[in-house]
């Protein structure tokens, strides 16, 4: 699958951070075709920092722990300090952990009556708990229910009131925010300026640079990421919109808007009864909305993938020590001195690495090392260099790039920058392929995906193992990888 080098590839790094062009059309393709700004300079680097993560909504969390005691006091519950302050802590973790103290951000305000059922629900709950656990006589089934139904209405009311205050103020003053997407954007964008008390004011619309704009938009359309970084300094922009259902196919771009501290949101603009589940959550305009990141693995997420990566490839490297010994001797013996070849490879974030390998073929010269796609059945491979390759003992040296944090043990397989550029532009999805480390193995590998199959299954399979990651899924893969040593393919 991939050839010995040992210069870097003759590209001369890997592509830009939005992306190479892609002719099938997503914003990420959009904002990277134009390789100049134009006669109007480039505004200057905006600073990296994070957007803020949704904060947990303080004001709500007094309104339910006041209706809390509200009830307790209407319903004659008489209920001592400690006691009373465990039912509203109760409460509070029971409506927490269902997400109503999670303000909408992109949205005004939610609908009140829409968070009935939840209130009433947890409420009773709360209310039956302490009554079988409450020492001293029971409750009567009449104080329960007096109890439940004041502190639900005193907790409508209350937050009917917030967010009554909020649709004002945002309507007072709107948020910036920017619509990234194909032909769907135009019609969010339209809608969004249909209802302009609604809290969130378009000031920019990123469309492709094929997307012909049929009529008139009322703002400013964005082709290249100099426009876009021009349009969030100008307009103070901290809410971008994506109504490309592909949003893996934008991760850089989405990486790019969040470095800036945008936060990120999907708006499904599908028709009703189009593309099967639909978004549940706030709605902006009439459209299902949720928040999106721009990577698949999340800190915590991604340090506990770094803590399994060198428990395990700390004592393979020493386990493997003898065995690397041997590969070395016989190699050298066979193919002469040289035998651990570096190789330029790209890896999260687009960004190069150099990757640490067994030297199983001498190309004939640094050209055909970094473009040359397939090299399985080269007849320049000694019997040696054949067997390390079925047997993918070759790649033992990529636990060395475990540990320095190049690799993963379970990721995406690391490609040259060549192809890396060329299957950008000819499959959909494939750069999202970077939003996680490489890996030595991964699902599209113990599936069969390896040496010269379909890029496109790769990338679909390596792209869904991205989105449903967890760190019981690499163990099941590392196990699945050893199941298939006793049957090895090579690469």
């Amino acid at each position: 699958m991939t050839a010995d080098n040992t210069v870097p590839s003759p590209t001369g790094g890997v592509p830009s951070p939005a992306g190479p062009r892609r002719g099938g059309g997503g914003a990420a393709g959009a904002v990277s075709t134009v390789a100049a700004p134009g006669r109007v300079p480039a505004p200057p680097p905006l600073p990296v920092r994070r957007p803020a993560p949704p904060r947990t909504d303080a004001a709500l969390m007094a309104v339910d722990g006041c209706a809390v005691l509200a009830g307790a006091v209407a319903g004659g519950a008489g209920l001592p300090y400690p006691v009373a302050g465990a039912l509203v802590l109760c409460v509070l973790v029971l409506n927490a952990h269902a997400g109503l103290y999670r303000p909408d951000g992109v949205t005004a305000a939610r609908g009140v009556l829409e968070e009935v059922p939840a209130l009433l629900f947890r409420a009773a709950v709360a209310w039956c708990v302490l009554a079988a656990v409450r020492p001293g006589p029971a409750l009567a089934l009449s104080v329960l229910a007096g109890a439940v139904a004041v502190q639900v209405a005193v907790s409508l009311s209350g937050r009917a009131g917030a967010y009554g205050v909020r649709r004002r103020r945002a309507a007072r003053a709107p948020r910036s925010a920017l619509v990234v997407g194909p032909a769907t954007a135009l019609r969010l964008t339209a809608a969004l300026g249909r209802r302009p008390h609604g809290g969130i004011r378009p000031v920019g619309v990123v469309l492709p640079v094929f997307q012909p704009v049929p009529e008139p938009v009322a703002v400013p359309v964005l082709r290249t990421i100099e426009e876009v970084q021009r349009a969030v300094i100008q307009n103070s922009v901290r809410d971008v919109l994506f109504t490309d259902a592909a949003d893996a196919d934008h991760s850089l771009l989405l990486r790019q808007l969040e470095s800036w501290g945008c936060a990120l949101w999907y708006v499904d603009t599908r028709a009703p009864g189009v593309g099967g589940h639909r978004v549940r959550g706030a709605e902006l305009a009439g459209f299902p909305v949720r928040r999106v990141q721009a990577g698949g693995v999340r800190r915590p997420g991604f340090a506990v993938k770094r803590v399994l990566d060198l428990c395990v490839a700390v004592p393979a490297l020493v386990l493997a020590s003898p065995v690397l010994m041997v590969c070395a001797v016989l190699l050298r013996s066979s193919d002469g001195p040289g035998v651990v070849f570096r190789q330029e490879r790209v890896g999260r974030d687009g960004r190069p690495f150099t990757l640490c390998k067994f030297r199983t073929l001498r190309p004939a010269d640094a050209h055909e090392a970094a473009t040359r796609w397939s090299v399985a059945h080269d007849e320049r491979i000694s019997r040696t260099g054949r067997l390390m390759r079925l047997t993918s003992l070759d790649e033992l040296l990529n636990l060395w790039n475990v540990v320095r944090g190049d690799m993963s043990l379970v990721g995406p397989r690391p490609e040259r920058p060549y192809f890396v550029a060329q299957f950008g532009q000819s499959h959909p999805g494939y750069w999202a392929r970077h939003r996680m480390p490489a890996g030595i193995t991964g699902l599209a590998q113990v599936e069969g995906l390896r040496g010269d199959t379909s890029i496109e299954d790769r990338a679909r399979y390596d792209n869904y193992y991205i989105d449903h990651w967890s760190p019981w899924q690499d163990v099941c893969v590392l196990l699945r990888t050893a199941a298939s040593l006793v049957r090895p393919t090579g690469s």
